[in-house]
């Protein structure tokens, strides 16, 4: 049987993600929904992102825009770049970039163009890097890096009230548009977690791989996970974003 595989923020860890594709047995079967933020942390961001390129020609991937995605791309294009930015993975990640041959070069531009702002599925479950913040939904989103960097939606799901009724007035209209939904971007182990957690119909599966924390791969509709050995055990030599 075929199984909807959501993973989190990968952020270089090339061998984390080997792992955890290893750990849950992942099949030609499989639908694979990537969250973004493929990039930035560990010293492999090229490498995912040439195993990402190829996966996709054997396997079902949808995969998100992830904010640090975004940033690259724009690096990749124009050579330009923010020192919030470099403080942050890109540093990392240009460096690796200097032994990226121009032809590889422009194959990673054009996978980083076609990646999408948000997946919708056939059970109106989202997926999405960040959030939204319009209140009737991505399909009405003004601003489309709200995607892939707002933090709002995860915010108000960990301050929300676990007795508040979906159907009172007073509850995030957000909440009651989808069945679920699938985000990365803040890092649960923000709130001292490492694993994949669910605030009213939110679920993070970014489990802080760029810091201290897994890679997670997780299947959507049993919630069951896998995840890999902490990121930083497997980059010894290396800092991370940590």
């Amino acid at each position: 049987m075929s199984r909807t595989l959501v993973i989190g923020d990968i952020h270089g860890a090339y061998r984390a993600l080997e792992q955890i594709l290893e750990r849950a047995a992942v099949t030609e079967n499989d639908r694979l929904i990537f969250l973004g933020d493929y990039v930035d942390g560990w010293v492999q961001s090229p490498e995912v992102i040439d195993f990402l390129i190829q996966l996709k020609q054997k396997h079902h991937c949808i995969f998100m825009r992830g904010n640090h995605d975004d940033l690259l791309l724009k690096w990749l294009v124009t050579g330009q770049h923010t020192e919030q930015w470099f403080m942050h993975g890109g540093q990392v990640t240009t460096a690796s970039y200097l032994k990226v041959s121009d032809e590889k070069k422009q194959l990673h531009i054009l996978f980083l163009e076609s990646l999408e702002d948000y997946y919708l599925d056939e059970d109106n479950r989202l997926f999405v890097h960040a959030g939204f913040t319009n209140l009737n939904g991505v399909k009405h989103e003004y601003f489309s890096k709200m995607f892939y960097w707002e933090r709002t939606l995860w915010e108000t799901a960990l301050a929300l009230d676990k007795s508040m009724d979906p159907n009172d007035p007073l509850y995030p209209k957000r909440f009651t548009l989808y069945k679920e939904i699938f985000i990365g971007h803040t890092p649960v182990t923000r709130i001292g977690e490492t694993t994949p957690i669910n605030k009213a119909n939110v679920w993070n599966i970014d489990t802080g791989a760029a810091f201290k924390g897994p890679l997670t791969i997780m299947d959507a509709d049993t919630k069951e996970y896998w995840q890999s050995d902490p990121v930083y055990k497997l980059y010894p030599e290396e800092n991370g974003r940590n």
